[in-house]
């Protein structure tokens, strides 16, 4: 995968000075990373003082309903303002505040102004920071190849078997450590926010090879998807529009948050949120489309298109709606995997040996759902412990060696269908 936590890791291999390739079945930069676009969340304080990691830490208990891996979500709280900090000193631009500090804002279940941005387009950001950043350290990069198998020596991983989706031809990479990073499972649902790639194949290749899967059941619907017109179904309306003060209303005008958090209103959990859009809808109150409106139109026209440019343009072109001046039309979409990979805390280990996870294919940080900016802190804080802890594995590790039967097997899995002259 080569999305932020693919890139991430990469990049920590590389400077423990590992030889790193990179597979991704698309293209460089072409990953669901920039989707996440209302900011990282890092406890730093430049705006709310009173924020710590301990607050962090238990607003990412809180969203998850407890069932998180408590000790990741420790380690993720901790580390997040390091490595924001990190992606600063490579040259990522943030908005700033008037001082000169990395500029933060409110999200859903967040209890302080804590999400890290660029307008909203920060994973757009992040990602072309760590891509630029793995070039330059000399990743080796195997775009369009599609992995089908992991291949074992034994009990532990010792490379892939895959083909090059331009010409069909087949490729066997060796390889004494493997991190797993290829996202979610998206594409699974019809109305989605995820890009075609999201399939679940990291997830199904490590199980095939021994790994466990975990919270398999806990998928994120976005509360606010496009829902019109029908070819831009699921397109992402980032969180950030409620954020900067967007509100939700029915059919009827009413701001119905007031009906189920009162207290949070549109900044409440991305369950609950997307559970009462889902309600209003079913209950006939929902608009023309089938979903609410979400009204940013009260703010001043050019503090929207500074604040939410990708948004504006966004609506103006696929859906001819002004923002500034008319509401959006949103529902709820398939836009996150909290389940997926069982890993160790410190190390992003899965059970095979020579295995690693981190981003959306790893699960355990999040419990049963996570809060808005916290994948994007996910991906960095652990897909460096993946790569460093996959390196300092593969600097134990002997030669592994790669059968040719699993070879021609993996071969003969994918000639198959070719073979079949009926059904």
């Amino acid at each position: 995968g080569a999305g932020g936590a693919g890139l991430r890791a990469a990049i920590e291999a590389l400077s423990q000075g590992a030889r790193v390739g990179v597979v991704s079945k698309s293209l460089l930069g072409k990953a669901h990373t920039v989707m996440a676009e209302g900011g990282i969340a890092a406890a730093m304080a430049n705006l709310d003082q009173a924020d710590n990691w301990r607050t962090h830490f238990r607003d990412t208990m809180r969203g998850g309903k407890l069932l998180n891996n408590w000790r990741m979500a420790q380690l993720h709280a901790q580390e997040a303002p390091d490595r924001v900090r990190e992606l600063e000193q490579w040259g990522a631009l943030f908005d700033r505040t008037e001082n000169g500090e990395i500029l933060q804002r409110a999200f859903g279940g967040h209890t302080y102004r804590r999400l890290c941005h660029v307008g909203d387009r920060t994973g757009l950001e992040l990602l072309r920071t760590v891509q630029d950043r793995s070039v330059q350290l000399g990743v080796d990069v195997y775009m369009e190849c599609a992995v089908t198998r992991l291949l074992k020596d034994g009990d532990r991983v010792a490379g892939a078997f895959a083909y090059w989706r331009e010409q069909g031809r087949f490729v066997v990479f060796k390889a004494k450590a493997v991190v797993m990073a290829t996202g979610g499972i998206g594409k699974s649902y019809r109305i989605t926010s995820n890009s075609w790639e999201y399939t679940g194949d990291g997830l199904a290749l490590a199980y095939d090879a021994g790994a466990e899967l975990l919270d398999m059941e806990f998928v994120q619907f976005h509360p606010t998807g496009m829902v019109w017109p029908p070819g831009v179904q699921g397109i992402l309306v980032t969180e950030a529009v409620r954020g900067e003060g967007g509100v939700l209303r029915n059919r009827l005008g009413e701001r119905f948050m007031q009906r189920y958090d009162p207290k949070k209103l549109e900044l409440s959990t991305r369950d609950l949120v997307a559970r009462a859009i889902y309600t209003e809808v079913k209950e006939g109150r929902g608009t023309e489309h089938g979903g609410a409106y979400l009204d940013i139109s009260h703010q001043p026209a050019e503090w929207v298109k500074r604040k939410l440019p990708s948004m504006y343009h966004q609506f103006l072109e696929l859906a001819d709606v002004d923002i500034t001046r008319q509401p959006m039309e949103v529902g709820p979409t398939c836009h996150y995997m909290m389940g997926g990979l069982r890993v160790e805390a410190e190390t992003a280990a899965t059970m095979v040996p020579g295995l690693y996870a981190a981003g959306e294919a790893a699960a355990g940080l999040h419990g049963a759902n996570r809060l808005g900016g916290n994948s994007l802190s996910d991906l960095l804080v652990f897909g460096r412990r993946a790569g460093l802890a996959a390196v300092q594995y593969a600097g134990r590790a002997p030669d592994p060696s790669l059968s040719d039967d699993q070879i021609a097997e993996a071969a003969r899995e994918l000639l198959v269908p070719f073979e079949r002259s009926g059904g």
